[in-house]
């Protein structure tokens, strides 16, 4: 790999000549611009502003531009005769536990290469010293004309520096929080963590851009000529979540599902274990909730047909009959028992007779009731 800057660990007093070589590269696909009336390519041209010409890289330096305007030029021989300690060296500060770094300082990353023979020792007696304290060192370097901050950390068996950003250079996170006033209950957490134990970790080797492999494919049909565009199947767009639980409930569910898990068992184990159970907002059905049970057959009350009526007339005819050739039989056999028999007797046949009586009161009202419905049929056949 080509080296981008050459200069030296300063470790105490001990120096360590390096190489300093780029960690990342970018794999995006870049597009040029061009005419789309034509599609030639279309360029931007460096032209000085005084005398209107094109000008080559070669012609082209560096320079302050002042208030009012004017321009001082800076050449890299000004730069390199800066009083700076850290224009060719990495000057290590302190070692500090890795999680004391804010991964939003983070920057550029590169390799650190023992430049030399001579530089093989000390450099593996740094790299080794990392990684038996288990910090990261915390250095100052100057690269493109400004002096940075850095971390070297081991890698493999390789020292890596990540470019830091200055701690002025993070901004403050003022108005990003939500600015309502929001309680998470307990069982949510629960749930919350039972989707992140779901999905689980991931290999970051196994990750990949599916999205430039898209790109590219697309490239290689359109120089062939057999490029069919396909229409986007976009997703709809998500509304208002009513119901959190219900949304963790159904997430852990699917995860499960995508690893080959059982769904349905467990969504909510961990607010189960902590007690609670989910508050699932349950939907209503049409037509109310559950199905009716059967309604108590009402008292029937009111007027009452002839024909009912003459029925059970009859019916309570014939009680009244058995009753009083029971209350007959009992009176024979139990003829002298004594006088309280013989009354109770009696109170029966009186209550029996009172009974034939209004019975037949009722069949009389009967048969007239009929004689009378009958009586204008006779006279409309007449």
């Amino acid at each position: 790999m080509r080296s981008i800057w050459n200069g030296a660990i300063s470790f105490g007093l001990v120096s360590i000549p390096i190489k300093l070589v780029n960690a990342t590269e970018s794999h995006s696909i870049s597009f040029r611009q061009i005419h789309l009336a034509d599609g030639g390519r279309v360029r931007y041209r460096k032209v000085c502003e005084l005398d209107g010409e094109e000008v080559s890289g070669a012609e082209i330096g560096k320079g302050y531009e002042e208030a009012d305007g004017s321009v001082i030029p800076i050449t890299d021989e000004d730069l390199a005769q800066l009083p700076l300690a850290t224009a060719k060296t990495i000057e290590i500060m302190s070692f500090v536990p890795a999680d004391e770094i804010d991964p939003l300082q983070m920057d550029a990353a590169y390799y650190l290469a023992a430049n030399g023979a001579t530089a093989a020792k000390p450099y593996t007696l740094l790299r080794e010293a990392l990684k038996r304290s288990r910090k990261v060192a915390i250095a100052k370097f100057a690269l493109r004309g400004r002096e940075r901050l850095g971390m070297l950390r081991v890698v493999d068996d390789v020292i890596a520096m990540h470019g830091l950003l200055w701690p002025d250079e993070i901004r403050v996170p003022e108005g990003v929080a939500p600015d309502v006033e929001v309680t998470v209950r307990d069982a949510e957490l629960d749930l919350a963590d039972a989707l992140m134990a779901t999905l689980g970790e991931v290999e970051l080797a196994s990750l990949h851009d599916d999205y430039r492999d898209a790109v590219e494919a697309m490239i290689a049909a359109k120089a062939g000529g057999a490029f069919e565009p396909a229409e986007a199947t976009v997703e709809p767009a998500g509304g208002q979540v009513i119901d959190l639980m219900a949304a963790l409930e159904k997430s852990v569910r699917a995860a499960k599902a995508s690893r080959g898990e059982g769904g349905d068992e467990g969504a909510g184990e961990a607010a189960a274990e902590s007690g609670t159970e989910a508050e699932v907002t349950p939907m209503r059905r049409r037509g109310g909730a559950g199905r009716k049970t059967a309604a108590a057959p009402k008292a029937v009350g009111g007027k009452k047909s002839t024909a009912a009526s003459a029925k059970k007339t009859a019916a309570a005819a014939k009680t009244t009959s058995k009753k009083k050739s029971t209350t007959a039989r009992s009176t024979t056999a139990k003829a002298g028992t004594g006088k309280a028999t013989a009354a109770g007797s009696g109170t029966t046949k009186s209550t029996a007779a009172k009974s034939t009586s209004s019975a037949s009161t009722k069949k009389a009202g009967t048969a007239a009731g009929a004689k009378k419905t009958a009586t204008p049929r006779k006279r409309a056949s007449a």
